[in-house]
């Protein structure tokens, strides 16, 4: 006799999503810290000002 998990398919495809997040969350916090180490944080905050004032028109 044969027992059954109890696992679907539903719950494999929660499982991968939960590992992606997972990757990707981690991925995310080692480019920030990347990022961080290398001083780049005012050159993105100069690009994201640039970026913002030409959206609204003012640059």
């Amino acid at each position: 006799m044969e027992r059954s998990t109890g696992k679907s398919t539903s719950d494999g495809k929660k499982d991968m999503t939960r590992v992606m997040a997972f990757v990707f969350l981690v991925l995310a916090v080692s480019l920030i810290l990347i990022g961080i180490y290398k001083e780049q944080m005012q050159s993105v905050l100069a690009k994201a000002v640039r970026i913002c004032m030409e959206c609204v028109g003012i640059g």
